[in-house]
């Protein structure tokens, strides 16, 4: 990946102590509100840039992978987050990358490279918004671009009991679980395709991931994928 990238993101010194604020006080809230599991962490990379995907139902699912997560994550975020009440202060301390969901944009792209480039784990949700209930969405092709540009690993998260009611719930003091699956580091074949045939195979590689994600989840949170098939020659692990 291009030292220019590299050079090219950096997180001001303001969210880097936001941060180092943030994720003890929402891992405490996390638990206090619920009863957390987190199986897998020993798959997680101990260094180096990687994507972390995850499925998508609420507003719940990044900040508790953030909390969790061994590393610091920048993470990319639907652009409305940055202008809802109480949630733009959050997302403007944390900071991160703004996305208008179901458009295509150069910058935001570049972006999620420069941040790959610089040697930082990458949270993203390849299904490109909530779901707002059990059930996975075809993804979008744009995680398998970004592995195609840099490389890098994806390492699937499966993530259970974060619905719309979750704060409710917690609030009514039923101490709803929350579960964080975490897969092997998956490297997804190379794209030497062109034109049509090289975007239905950088589909497939996203749908390779859906499906690793799909594995780490429960029957009734596999949506699309439940019953999705992948071609034979299937996908290699680390």
């Amino acid at each position: 990946m291009p030292t220019e990238a590299a050079l090219s993101y950096h997180v001001p010194i303001f969210n880097r102590l936001a941060r180092k604020i943030l994720r003890p006080i929402f891992r405490a809230l996390f638990h206090l509100l619920s009863s957390i599991q987190i199986w897998g962490l020993e798959n997680v990379p101990k260094g180096g840039a990687y994507l972390v995907a995850i499925n998508h139902i609420s507003l719940f699912e990044a900040p508790f992978v953030a909390a969790f997560w061994p590393r610091e994550l920048e993470a990319m975020g639907a652009v409305e987050v940055w202008k809802r009440k109480g949630q733009n202060i959050l997302a403007r301390l944390y900071h991160g990358i703004q996305v208008h969901r179901g458009q295509y944009d150069r910058q935001v792209m570049e972006q999620a490279l420069a941040i790959l480039a610089s040697g930082r784990p990458l949270l993203i949700a390849p299904e490109g918004g909530r779901t707002h209930q059990p059930g996975l969405r075809r993804a979008f092709p744009g995680i398998a671009y970004l592995v195609e540009r840099t490389g890098v690993a994806v390492v699937p998260v499966g993530i259970v009991g974060s619905t719309d009611d979750f704060l409710q719930r917690a609030l009514r003091l039923k101490r709803p679980k929350l579960e964080m699956n975490i897969g092997k580091p998956l490297h997804l074949p190379p794209n030497l395709a062109k034109g049509e045939a090289r975007r239905q195979a950088r589909q497939l590689n996203a749908d390779r991931v859906m499906m690793e994600i799909a594995a780490l989840l429960p029957p009734d949170y596999r949506g699309f994928y439940a019953n999705f098939s992948l071609p034979s020659e299937g996908t290699s692990h680390a």
